[in-house]
């Protein structure tokens, strides 16, 4: 069990024991646990209660830093960030005397009074539905509520790890005028999660919203033949699902060579993948083999010249 994870437990421990021995003081609304701690990272609205609490250690996530959008049924921001880490997240049932914007103002001053980088804001329609916020990103229907009443915002803290912590913070105020505080809570506790390694869940997620997509899945052994670890069904898989998309695949060469050379190779390797495609049912018109060599040796990861990568058509 990581730090933090230990750190999480002992929390929680603590919490059961500060709520057995305060049985006899003035009751709470239901469902609120008054006894549980703030996270060290960011304190609690004054007039709230904590409503839940959950830990996920080392796990994936996606930083939202845009408003949300719907493209081909699937629910994207147009900017995001993906992390790995520990995830706390909490739920903060507000006292209805106050507004959403004061809960909003609260958490945006301790922010800058704290010296964490103020990374995207937005309130009520820029950002986007609140279906799409409670149920898609967030995945707790308890935070929807009309557009007009909602605001989100996510910053950045420098710690001492190389890796720096994240804070995502979302304010809705329920059509019953009920407001919640939001907050995930990213930690240093795996690694950075490698962007050119999508999971399969993700791929089409990914293409939608970035245009494109490295299929790390994917390597050669010769021009004609594919390693043994190579794995078609994450791009077959995609296409099944989305029956309307259609695609560029782009193959990456460099290496020693003249410039036709390494072009006509890469055309011969897309070509292959093509047809591999095709023979596990995918519609060829649906893709276009194209061989660059080594004309874009430059990726969003960094130097990765030799790469197969899909590409929105």
């Amino acid at each position: 069990m990581g730090k933090t994870a230990q750190l999480f437990v002992s929390f929680l421990l603590n919490a059961l024991l500060l709520s057995y021995l305060s049985v006899n003081a003035v009751a709470q609304p239901a469902g609120l646990t008054s006894n549980y701690n703030d996270h060290p990272l960011l304190d609690r609205f004054p007039d709230s209660e904590i409503a839940s609490v959950e830990f996920n250690e080392d796990a994936n996530y996606r930083l939202v830093l845009s408003g949300l959008q719907r493209t081909r049924g699937v629910v994207t921001p147009e900017t995001s960030e993906r992390l790995r880490g520990d995830v706390t997240k909490i739920v903060y049932e507000v006292f209805q005397e106050f507004t959403g914007e004061d809960v909003f103002r609260f958490f945006q001053e301790q922010l800058k009074e704290r010296g964490y980088s103020d990374l995207f804001t937005c309130n009520g329609r820029s950002c986007g539905s609140s279906n799409y916020w409670a149920n898609d990103i967030f995945r707790n229907r308890i935070l929807y509520g009309p557009e007009r009443n909602q605001y989100y915002l996510a910053a950045r803290v420098d710690t001492e790890s190389e890796m720096s912590a994240y804070v995502a913070l979302y304010i809705i105020t329920r059509g019953n005028r009920q407001i919640y505080a939001y907050v995930e809570i990213i930690e240093p506790g795996g690694t950075k999660a490698r962007i050119d390694s999508i999971e399969e869940n993700e791929l089409l997620e990914t293409l939608l919203e970035d245009g494109s997509v490295v299929a790390s899945t994917l390597s050669f052994i010769t021009d004609s033949r594919l390693s043994t670890q190579s794995n078609l069904a994450p791009i077959v898989n995609m296409l099944r699902t989305d029956m309307s998309l259609n695609v560029y695949l782009v193959v990456h060469l460099g290496g020693s060579g003249s410039l036709e050379s390494l072009m006509s190779r890469s055309l011969t390797r897309a070509e292959l993948l093509k047809q591999q495609i095709q023979d596990l049912g995918i519609n060829g018109d649906r893709i276009t083999a194209q061989g660059v060599g080594p004309l874009a040796p430059i990726c969003a990861v960094g130097n990765c010249q030799d790469r197969v990568e899909v590409v929105l058509r």
